[in-house]
C-alpha cells in the first residue's frame, strides 16, 4: 500500500500494519556490529548469562529503525520529503532474538508547512510491541509529507 497524502491524514487516525518482524540473532549482530557499538549486553551471550535478562538484547536502535519502517508502507510511502525528528524515544521493555514485533502508528498533529505550500509537517506516535502485547518502543516522529497534487 503506498503512503498518504497530508490531506489524507487526521489527528487520531490509527494504523495497524499488517507487517510484523521476528527479530534474529543476526539482526541484532549485524546492526550492532555496522554501527560500531561494542557493547556486551548486544554481543557477549556469555556475559549475559549473569545479568538479571540472561541473554543478549536487541540494539534499541534497530529496534527503534524497525518500528518506524514497519510504518512507511501504510503512512509515507512515497508522499514524505523528509524525516524532520524523533522525540520522546523510549524502550519500557527489552527486546530479545526471537520477538516478533507488530506497530501502531497515530497519527498526533497536523500542520501546513509555513515554507512548502505543498507540504505539510505530521507527527506520528510510533509504537512497537512484542508477541505478549508489551510496548517494547514507542517515538513521536515529525515529518514533511506532500500534500495531494491538484488534479
Amino acid at each position: 500500500m503506498a503512503g498518504l497524502w497530508f490531506d489524507e491524514l487526521h489527528v487520531g487516525q490509527i494504523f495497524k500494519h499488517p507487517i510484523r518482524r521476528t527479530v534474529t540473532e543476526a539482526d541484532n549482530v549485524l546492526f550492532t556490529c555496522m554501527t560500531h557499538n561494542p557493547a556486551l549486553l548486544h554481543l557477549d551471550e556469555e556475559y549475559m548469562k549473569g545479568t538479571p535478562y540472561g541473554q543478549r538484547l536487541v540494539n534499541s536502535a534497530f529496534t527503534l529503525g524497525l518500528v518506524v519502517g514497519i510504518s512507511v508502507g501504510d503512512t509515507t510511502l512515497g508522499t514524505a520529503v523528509a524525516n524532520l525528528g524523533w522525540d520522546e524515544v523510549r524502550f519500557p521493555k527489552p527486546v530479545f532474538h526471537g520477538d516478533t514485533i507488530r506497530v501502531e502508528t497515530e497519527v498526533f498533529e497536523l500542520r501546513d508547512s509555513k515554507s512548502r505550500p505543498d507540504a505539510g509537517i505530521v507527527t506520528f506516535i510510533h509504537r512497537g510491541y512484542n508477541q505478549r502485547d508489551e510496548l517494547v518502543a514507542s517515538c513521536k516522529r515529525s515529518g514533511l509529507q506532500l500534500k495531494k497534487p491538484a488534479a
